[in-house]
């Protein structure tokens, strides 16, 4: 078929033709946002998931909703850089100056003061121009926890006064420091005891849940945490079967079942199995032959861009203990089989799981169980690596 209009879209956060099984969340953060809109802030969001979910897709879709409701949305990516607090300023700083345009210049300029203040104890903050001075007293105490609150509250109060709200989103909020994590958990709670609209939506992988409740005691009762899983098979047929049907083509039944059980219902890989299978088909019919010549192709791509990507960032002794976990199969395992896999003891090894859970590469879906962050990961180890 004409490889042009392919609908299929694989990609880092990129929104499918037909974004399907995902509408209750979707619905959720349409009602936190109406609510905080109207002075009524009620819980946040963090999504949890593992990788090939659609989490960042999810992210930016509620980016589209806040969008369309007025709010001010401010996107950013977390990294294990530690740059958080300076790409937030970055991203206020541009909210902040839209609003000063506006009628709530005053509200607004005290909040850049604000901003100004903040900026000038991160790194290079100096680097940051809001056009006005630092507040004296506002945000410049040096202490991330106290200044980000002052930040929030006088960003939220401009918005408030112009009948607007303001959306962030953290992508990968699982690389957050853990001061990071405390100060932003501790600033959305302020804003929400103060009646502010202003709503934070996070992604990251499933350890995320404990990374914030550590941060603070009172996490679970300030967000709700949605778990983005792989489509039942139902979802993942329509993922397939609505984007065809628009462009008027069509799957036979054997290729549909063959592409959900080959992709397990993950979205980026049935993104991607799509689309190669659309490539494959010479005609307005995807066939079960026209899946199985697709077949080195996807797994050749998934290998290259999706997982040969994270594995590049390992060690060749964390390299040895994840070939350990694959051996076992997809897991979750026991961190005493993972340790039998390799002939130590546990105590041995454990220096390099904490390694793997801090690139996320694994984590521990209960006390003393290991698994990976990357779906059908153990797969393309077996594929790569000896013994």
């Amino acid at each position: 078929m004409d490889r042009l209009a392919n609908p299929y879209r694989p990609g880092a956060g990129t929104q499918p033709a037909a974004l399907v099984g995902r509408d209750l969340v979707i619905d959720d953060f349409g009602v936190t946002l109406r609510r905080a809109l109207d002075r009524r802030p009620g819980k946040s969001c963090m999504l949890l998931g593992l990788r090939g979910t659609g989490k960042t897709v999810l992210l930016n879709r509620f980016m589209e909703v806040a969008g369309q409701e007025g709010a001010r949305t401010a996107f950013i990516e977390a990294s294990d850089s530690g740059s958080f607090s300076q790409l937030l300023a970055i991203r206020l700083r541009r909210v902040l100056l839209q609003m000063a345009e506006g009628p709530v210049r005053r509200a607004a300029t005290r909040a850049l003061g604000a901003l100004r203040s903040f900026a000038l104890h991160l790194p290079d903050g100096s680097a940051i121009s809001v056009g006005v001075d630092a507040t004296p007293g506002l945000a410049d105490s040096g202490v991330l926890s106290e200044d980000l609150a002052d930040l929030l509250v006088a960003a939220g109060e401009a918005a408030a006064n112009g009948g607007s709200g303001i959306v962030l989103a953290v992508d990968e909020a699982q690389y957050l420091r853990d001061d990071e994590m405390g100060a932003t958990v501790g600033a959305i709670h302020r804003t929400t005891q103060l009646n502010l609209p202003v709503v934070l939506v996070a992604a990251g992988l499933p350890q995320l849940r404990a990374i914030a409740g550590q941060a603070r005691t009172y996490t679970e009762r300030l967000f709700s945490f949605p778990e983005v899983g792989a489509l039942t098979s139902t979802e993942a047929r329509d993922a397939l079967l609505l984007p065809a049907e628009a462009q008027q083509a069509r799957f036979e039944p054997a290729a549909i079942e063959s592409i959900i059980a080959e992709s397990r219902g993950y979205p980026y890989f049935v993104q991607e199995w799509g689309y190669h299978a659309w490539n494959a088909a010479p005609g307005d019919l995807i066939a079960l032959h026209d899946v199985t010549a697709a077949s080195r192709s996807v797994t050749d791509t998934l290998d290259r861009d999706f997982f040969r990507v994270r594995f590049d960032r390992l060690t060749p002794r964390e390299r040895v203990y994840l070939r350990a976990m694959a051996e076992l199969g997809p897991g979750p395992h026991r961190s005493g089989d993972i340790a039998s896999e390799l002939g130590v003891r546990v105590q041995s090894v454990a220096p390099r799981r904490s390694a793997l859970i801090a690139k996320g590469m694994i984590y521990s879906p209960a006390h003393g169980d290991t698994a990976f962050t990357v779906p059908l990961f153990d797969d393309f180890l077996r594929r790569t690596l000896s013994r």
